[in-house]
């Protein structure tokens, strides 16, 4: 099943079709608050004062991303308000454009899951099951998009600068390294 998702040609067909609509979703979320007002602080006190808790104990269950909430994303508020429709927007024209698109997946994914630990479900589960299906398929999900033209360049690219005396350990990886005699 992974290779049919990595390789084959009707899969980056069917891929092409994800890609969009759960760009699209992604896109037209964050144009919303990109030309709204956004203003973040609401749902950050709400994770915080009824934060995911433990049906049976009462204990939370994200501790650490609730004291992250209360001591870094509230007193920073302005700085979340930018970024989160920021990077949906982004998020959403590396999904439609196929431009990067296992790391605009990844960073989706990323965001999906901080909603969840936050304790909002709403469409962040069906988000992370087809961002989860683009992420897994590679470089075959962003074939039939500017993925073909750019990760060829960058390869080059990243190959070249080592070559030139940068450092990449990627590269390196893959060079050829003669046998001691």
């Amino acid at each position: 099943m992974m290779n049919v998702l990595r390789k084959h040609v009707y899969a980056a067909g069917l891929l092409l079709v994800l890609r969009i609509y759960l760009g699209w979703m992604w896109l037209t979320s964050g144009w919303h608050k990109l030309t709204s007002e956004f203003d973040s602080t609401g749902f950050l006190n709400n994770a915080i004062n009824k934060p995911v808790l433990d049906r049976a104990t009462n204990e939370l269950i994200y501790p650490n991303y609730t004291a992250f909430l209360n001591h870094f994303a509230l007193p920073n508020a302005k700085l979340i308000n930018f970024i989160i429709p920021l990077g949906e927007t982004l998020v959403g024209l590396g999904l439609i454009l196929g431009a990067l698109t296992t790391a605009a997946a990844g960073f989706g994914l990323l965001m999906n899951f901080m909603f969840l630990f936050a304790g909002t479900v709403s469409t962040n589960p069906w988000m992370i099951l087809l961002g989860g299906i683009v992420l897994v398929a590679g470089a075959n999900a962003g074939k039939f998009g500017a993925d073909y033209y750019l990760l060829p360049l960058l390869r080059k690219w990243f190959h070249l600068n080592y070559r030139n005396g940068g450092h990449n350990p990627i590269a390196k990886s893959r060079m050829k390294v003669p046998a001691h005699k």
